[in-house]
């Protein structure tokens, strides 16, 4: 299957969860604080990776709900079929 295919099936999947852009869910929120905590970050999020955005379900350490698709580190993660390992954020292509 191309990855024009793969992104319009995986686009149609998430719509149909109708998780983007619900309100703040505690189960959630506490995931993303426990993340936090347990890797020793200041960032943790859970985020969507919509046709045109990334929307956050839940942040702790950032005071935003989305930011643009392209560029973006879940990008490079959904399209390739391995684990996405990144060991530095601020050195990732």
């Amino acid at each position: 299957m191309d990855i024009q295919t793969k992104e319009l099936k995986r686009i149609k999947a998430l719509h149909q969860y109708e998780l983007l852009d619900t309100p703040p869910d505690g189960s959630f929120n506490k995931m993303t604080e426990l993340a936090a905590k347990v890797f020793n970050v200041p960032i943790a999020l859970i985020s969507l990776v919509d046709s045109d955005r990334i929307w956050f379900k839940s942040h702790y350490g950032l005071d935003i709900n989305q930011i643009p698709k392209d560029p973006g580190l879940c990008v490079s993660a959904i399209l390739g079929d391995d684990v996405y390992l990144i060991e530095d954020a601020k050195r990732d292509p």
